[in-house]
This record gives C-alpha cells, sequence and structure tokens, in this order.
C-alpha cells in the first residue's frame, strides 16, 4: 500500500514538473503571443475591471467609496490564482504583477476623477499621496492572495492528498522531538501528519497575512484607521 502511494506521488510531482517546463517552453517558444497574453489578461483586463469599478462608483452611482474598496480587493484575487494555475507564477512574479497592475489601475484612476472633477491628476498633498500608496498596496496584495490561493489549491493540498513518498528529515525530527518510544510506523505516520500541516500552515498564514493587508490598507482611509 505504501508503494502503491508513492507511486502515486511521484507521478503527480512528475505531472506538476511538466506543467511547469509547458509554462516555460510557452515562452522560448512564443515569447510575442506569450508577452501578449501575459499583458491582457493579467495587467489590461484586471486594469479595465477597476477602472470600471471606479467609474461606476465614484461617478455614474456616486456612492460611498467602501463599495469600490471593496472591489478593488475582490477584483484581483481571481487572476493572482489564475496566474499560478495556468502560468506557474509564484509569488515572487505575483508580487511583480500585482505591483504592476496596481499602479497603472491607480493612475488610470486618478486621471478619470482629475479630468472628471477637473482638477490636477497628481495629487496635490501627502495625504492624497498616501490614500493612492495605500490604495495601489491593496490591490497588489488582494493579487498576491489569490496567488497564494492558487498554489494551496494547485500545489499543496494534492501533494497532501496522495500522501506518499518519505517525510522529510524536518518532519522526522519533530516527530522524535514529540516522543521517541514508538514503532517506526507509527514515528512514519506522525511525520507525515507534521509534514502536511507544514504545507498547509505556510500558505494558510500567507494568505491571512496578505488579505488581512488588502483589506487594511484598501479600509483604511475610509474608516480612519
Amino acid at each position: 500500500m505504501l508503494e502503491v502511494q508513492e507511486i502515486v506521488s511521484e507521478l503527480d510531482q512528475l505531472r506538476r514538473e511538466l506543467d511547469h517546463v509547458s509554462a516555460k517552453l510557452d515562452w522560448t517558444r512564443h515569447p510575442f503571443r506569450a508577452a501578449l497574453t501575459y499583458v491582457a489578461v493579467y495587467l489590461v483586463i484586471p486594469t479595465a475591471l477597476l477602472v470600471a469599478a471606479h467609474v461606476l462608483v465614484t461617478i455614474v452611482l456616486d456612492v460611498t467609496p467602501l463599495y469600490l474598496r471593496l472591489a478593488s480587493v475582490v477584483i484581483p484575487l481571481p487572476f493572482g490564482l489564475a496566474i499560478y494555475a495556468r502560468e506557474k507564477v509564484g509569488v515572487r512574479g505575483a508580487i511583480l504583477v500585482g505591483a504592476l497592475t496596481a499602479t497603472i489601475a491607480v493612475v488610470c484612476m486618478l486621471t478619470v476623477t482629475g479630468l472628471n472633477d477637473k482638477v490636477s491628476i497628481v495629487p496635490a498633498s501627502w495625504i492624497e499621496w498616501r490614500e493612492a500608496i495605500e490604495y495601489a498596496v491593496s490591490i497588489a496584495l488582494a493579487f498576491v492572495t489569490g496567488n497564494i490561493i492558487g498554489f494551496l489549491i494547485f500545489q499543496a493540498l494534492p501533494k497532501i492528498m496522495t500522501r506518499g513518498g518519505k517525510p522529510s528529515a524536518v518532519a522526522y525530527n519533530v516527530a522524535r522531538a514529540l516522543g521517541q518510544h514508538v514503532g517506526e510506523e507509527q514515528l512514519r505516520r506522525r511525520a507525515r501528519i507534521i509534514q502536511d500541516l507544514l504545507l498547509t500552515l505556510g500558505p494558510l498564514m500567507g494568505i491571512v497575512v496578505t488579505a488581512s493587508g488588502s483589506i487594511y490598507a484598501g479600509l483604511k482611509g475610509i474608516f480612519g484607521w
């Protein structure tokens, strides 16, 4: 039974590595098309949706900006998830793409507001600059949150579900520290549980931290935190 689990785990690992290699090969074979897809899907579309939400909330409906800030947390999430699921882009890449998307979106929003209200497009005071920066940080963190969720769904959880392979040395050391007077099989099961916890706790903590930061940065100016 353990041998079957190990084979399933190795096959699943090979599949994930093949997906990663395929994503890199696409960049090598069709760099222009790949770059165009990245720009369109992960920059243009989320930016357009964010600007559309800005226009709808602040100009068309003219309601409280709370709805805009909430939309700016929700909109980037699926794009951060998709960039991991489809392109196998990790957290560092998500931070870069999220920051770029957030910057372009906020600049477009400031431009729309300036043209509509006939005021300066560039923030006129440090308070306005701070609000713009906090807004951009909120959008970028929401993008990263979606990316970590994608890692949890498509990488960490499948690896746990296969439950194959030998637990890591760290997991074994922690398992022994919890009590050495057990059989080898029980120690292995304990180490496997510890390794599963380590695989999930990291992404979960990342989701909590980035999501909390996104919400805080987005709503800080609204509630005066």
